[in-house]
């Protein structure tokens, strides 16, 4: 069996703060309203970090298994690619942390709405089996959807839509069109994570097959579309305050937009996929304190 510490590096946790960033918006947004639950909170943080470590470990899976993860890849050595971890082992590490967050998922759901909102329980339910199999399934099997260009679809909507404001619903109860805006800033953001991560391993995905929305576009597009992720999730949050904002706090997230700005400068600038590594942990952890001073923000 793998170690503990190759365990730990295939769960890549500097993909984790990216991950609990849609609820701690969601979050926060509904205890600015008067709704707030410890244990929902921390269920929810839960789940989300159990789909991000599937994820992660289901990618160094599938693309372990096609060759994806080679010689040619720029990022980081997987653990499958380096041998720390075997195919068979891997299989049964996503299989537990498949059952492991999908129990706290449920939960979860208990939790938020007990036994009087059947429906609410049915829909989470159904949206927590789909996360799972989508994380699953953006590169394990055939029908890989991250080998066709889709993955950037289930990062929005899992990590934007549902993180964001399926968070806040398991506290309100109620829908509110406004708060959907930082969930569409926060998918954004996140899809740019991923469009980054694409952009570094564009050349090795095209030789390897994986057909990336990077490698559909190719490069030039492909800054483009980062710029205009970053800029409309940034208008996301700007329109939400304007419209909400009772106080000048409430605009304290933005600070974290000079780390953002500098970072879309650096990319559109970029030659180099090498130089584009680092800028993933940059943008990542600024949409973690984005999101922790939005939630300071509501809050004070």
């Amino acid at each position: 069996m793998g170690s503990l510490r190759s365990w730990i590096g295939a769960a890549r946790l500097r993909t984790l703060p990216l991950s609990i960033s849609g609820i701690i918006v969601g979050t926060t947004m509904a205890a600015s309203q008067g709704y707030f639950n410890i244990v929902v909170f921390s269920l929810a943080l839960g789940t989300t970090l159990g789909l991000q470590v599937l994820s992660n470990f289901a990618n160094d899976y599938g693309d372990g298994v096609k060759g994806t993860d080679n010689a040619d890849r720029i990022g980081p050595a997987r653990a499958i690619q380096s041998g720390l971890i075997t195919h068979k082992e891997m299989k049964q590490g996503i299989a537990l942390t498949a059952i492991a967050t999908l129990v706290i998922a449920v939960l979860l759901i208990y939790t938020a709405f007990g036994n009087d909102n059947f429906l609410y329980t049915l829909i989470f339910f159904a949206l927590g089996i789909a996360a799972i199999v989508a994380a699953i399934k953006y590169t394990v099997g055939n029908n890989a959807y991250g080998y066709r260009g889709l993955g950037d679809l289930y990062v929005f909507l899992f990590f934007g839509l549902v993180g964001v404001y399926g968070s806040y619903f398991l506290y309100v109860h109620e829908l509110d069109a406004i708060a959907l805006l930082p969930a569409f800033g926060i998918g954004f953001l996140s899809t740019g994570v991923l469009n980054l991560n694409n952009m570094r391993d564009r050349e090795s995905d095209k030789k390897a097959g994986k057909n990336t929305l990077v490698v559909k576009i190719g490069a030039a597009n492909a800054k483009t579309y980062h710029y205009m992720l970053i800029i409309i999730a940034i208008l996301c949050f700007v329109i939400y305050s304007v419209l909400t904002a009772a106080h000048w706090n409430e605009f304290l997230y933005l600070i974290a937009l000079v780390p953002l700005l500098l970072h879309l400068k650096r990319v559109v600038q970029n030659e180099s996929a090498v130089l584009l590594d680092p800028e993933l942990k940059v943008l990542a952890l600024s949409t973690f304190f984005l999101s922790v001073l939005f939630g300071v923000g509501l809050i004070l």
